[in-house]
């Protein structure tokens, strides 16, 4: 008798648990303004239509340093040191609906601006 009553339970847990769609957008530009204001453009275009946002989570910046001469010839040891920073942020968006979906396809982002949606 435990062992049927066991199997009901979790027959139950697993009817009443729900699958939970997630839509996984990560943006990345050179920029941290423009990135924050893209980033606060896709939530707005989201929560225009109920959706329920998770975010923005700041992701750690990628830095992509650059070491080059001043001088063909005589002076080795003069150099200048360049670098990039790669700022990345987080989204999710749960249980997206195609409005939402199709809005976000429709959106306008400034150029420098990277983005990569999953769906999960």
């Amino acid at each position: 008798m435990s062992e049927t009553t066991a199997k009901k339970k979790t027959a139950k847990k697993a009817s009443s648990k729900e699958i939970v769609h997630k839509l996984r957008i990560r943006v990345r530009a050179y920029e941290h303004k423009v990135l924050d204001t893209s980033v606060k453009q896709i939530m707005d275009t989201a929560l225009r239509y109920d959706a329920e946002v998770v975010g923005p989570i700041p992701l750690p910046t990628e830095y992509k340093k650059y070491t080059v001469n001043r001088s063909s010839f005589i002076f080795k040891d003069a150099r200048e040191q360049f670098e990039m920073r790669v700022h990345k942020r987080l989204l999710d968006i749960i249980n997206p609906s195609a409005k939402v979906i199709e809005s976000l396809t429709n959106l306008t982002l400034p150029s420098g601006v990277n983005i990569e949606v999953k769906m999960m």
